[in-house]
C-alpha cells in the first residue's frame, strides 16, 4: 500500500536505492548511461525546456503540495542544510499532453519562495527567469529511487532515475531541486542504462 501524504499534504521523498555525486558519475564507468540520458541528467539545462523540445508539447505543472518543511527527512539532499530556515517544500507533476514525464520537489527558504513562486503552476525555470535574471545551476547528484506514489502517477513500476541540483544567484544558493524522470521518456531518449550496482 502506498505511503500516505504527510499531514501537510507533502508526499514522502523517494527512497534512494543507489546514489552518487555528479562528479562520481562523470568519472566512473558505472552506471553506463546512454548519451541522451547523460545530457538530461547531468546537463545544466532546463528540464522543462528539454521535455517540451522532446515532445513538442507545452509542459503543464500540477502542484501536489507546497507547505512548510521544518524537518526534512533523511532522503532529502544534504545540500538543503545550506538553505536558511524556515524551509518550504513544493512538489509537482510535470506533464506534456497525456504524458506524465517527471515528478519534482524543491526546498526553499520561505521568503525566497514567496518572492519567486508567486504563480504556483508555472515551471520554476520560467518563474526564476521571468525578468531575465542570471542563474547558475549545479547538478549535485544522481540516484536510482523508488516510491509507490510515483508508480501510480507514472503508470509504470520503478525504480526511476533522479537527479538533484541547486540554483545560485549572485554566488548564493537559494533552492535545492530533486527531479524524478518517468520511464516513458525512453520513447524519445531510448533506453537509459543498465541498472546501477
Amino acid at each position: 500500500m502506498p505511503p500516505s501524504p504527510e499531514p501537510t499534504g507533502l508526499w514522502p521523498s523517494p527512497q534512494p536505492l543507489w546514489q552518487a555525486s555528479a562528479e562520481e558519475v562523470v568519472s566512473a564507468v558505472s552506471p553506463r548511461l546512454s548519451g541522451a540520458w547523460r545530457l538530461l541528467l547531468l546537463g545544466d539545462g532546463s528540464p522543462t525546456r528539454h521535455l517540451q523540445s522532446l515532445t513538442g508539447l507545452e509542459v503543464e505543472v500540477e502542484v501536489i503540495a507546497m507547505a512548510p518543511d521544518p524537518q526534512p527527512g533523511g532522503e532529502a539532499p544534504p545540500e538543503i542544510g545550506e538553505l536558511d530556515p524556515p524551509l518550504l517544500r513544493r512538489q509537482v507533476w510535470l506533464r506534456c499532453g497525456p504524458h506524465t514525464l517527471a515528478w519534482a520537489e524543491s526546498w526553499w527558504n520561505q521568503e525566497e519562495a514567496e518572492r519567486h513562486l508567486q504563480e504556483r503552476n508555472l515551471p520554476i525555470w520560467r518563474s526564476l527567469t521571468a525578468k531575465r535574471a542570471e542563474l547558475y545551476r549545479e547538478v549535485d547528484g544522481l540516484a536510482w529511487v523508488k516510491a509507490p506514489l510515483l508508480e501510480a502517477g507514472f503508470g509504470q513500476p520503478g525504480p526511476y532515475w533522479s537527479r538533484h541540483y541547486r540554483f545560485f544567484r549572485g554566488g548564493r544558493e537559494f533552492t535545492v531541486i530533486r527531479e524524478v524522470f518517468a520511464p516513458a521518456l525512453e520513447r524519445w531518449l531510448g533506453p537509459a542504462a543498465h541498472t546501477p550496482s
